[in-house]
């Protein structure tokens, strides 16, 4: 006997709360400001998404925020409101293209940008809250090495680090992983070209970084991939809309959605790491073998 919609929708939820359903949490990160990080973070979420999965994207640089600006999206609320109690983090969520759910941060707002990781950890808590079915947040951290950096970082299973063939790029890349691996015991980066001339380029770029961290840090850096520089993603800049929104076959659309099969690809930690972590709660649960109903 078929079930109704309501009874299906009904099952499905019970499924859910049976066995948790762990979430893949990537922070997308840069040592220096001006390499594309929010560009990468939008649109291999829109990537992801297109592909099959319930993406959430968090736009952490809480001081400068522009996740809504590149996609043209007008948020009535965002973080601030969250943060000073006046909304719930379920209630600022807003919807993007391909169904990408987005949390908006503000601009220009000083307190914002000045959180202590008191806030920071009472952000991430919140996220525990949600009722949303989701396989993958994608945190947009701020660019350096402040606090906020450090916390969503921490709290999050995958980090990418974007960089550009900019001697300065490279030195602040370096300069992050340093300070993540050596003071907060971080292990696993994902290099991730942007802006790159070329395969070779992208290569290169990894092994530039990978030579200096092979001989002053115990860390693991995975070369993710690339994106090539793109006429195109400009122009969906000035349009605000994605660039696999307006420009499905350019060169950069396709680079997103091969970066995107490839991080579906990494597998899910299968414990808790002992700190602070997004979505923590729905990691552990999904692990723990649950008594069948027979009916």
């Amino acid at each position: 006997m078929q079930m109704s919609g309501h009874y299906a929708d009904q099952a499905a939820g019970l499924q859910r709360i049976a066995k948790p359903h762990p979430v893949r949490v990537i922070a997308v990160t840069s040592g220096k400001g001006g390499v594309g990080k929010t560009n990468i973070s939008v649109n291999l979420g829109i990537a992801m998404a297109m592909s099959g999965k319930q993406v959430m994207l968090l736009d952490a640089d809480l001081g400068l925020a522009n996740v809504d600006v590149m996609l043209g999206l007008h948020p009535k609320y965002n973080l601030s409101h969250v943060i000073s109690g006046e909304r719930s983090l379920e209630e600022v969520i807003i919807e993007g293209p391909a169904g990408l759910k987005v949390v908006p941060a503000s601009s220009g707002v000083k307190q914002m940008a000045e959180l202590n990781p008191l806030a920071h950890a009472g952000l991430i808590r919140a996220f525990s809250e949600l009722s949303h079915s989701l396989d993958v947040l994608i945190v947009d951290t701020a660019a350096g090495v402040s606090d906020s950096v450090v916390s969503f970082s921490l709290a999050s299973q995958e980090v990418v680090v974007v960089v550009c063939d900019e001697p300065a790029s490279i030195t602040d890349a370096y300069a992050l992983i340093k300070l993540l691996s050596r003071e907060h015991g971080l292990r696993n980066f994902h290099i991730l070209a942007n802006m790159a001339r070329g395969v070779q380029e992208g290569r290169e770029l990894h092994e530039k970084i990978v030579r200096v961290t092979d001989r002053f840090l115990d860390v693991n850096l995975d070369y993710m991939g690339l994106v090539p520089f793109d006429e195109y993603l400009r122009k969906a800049v000035q349009k605000q809309r994605a660039v696999l929104d307006v420009y499905p076959r350019s060169r950069a659309a396709v680079a997103f959605n091969t970066l995107a099969r490839k991080a579906n690809g990494w597998p899910m930690p299968q414990n808790a790491r002992g700190h602070l972590e997004f979505f923590v709660e729905r990691l552990i649960h999904s692990g723990k073998t649950e008594p069948c109903l027979v009916v």
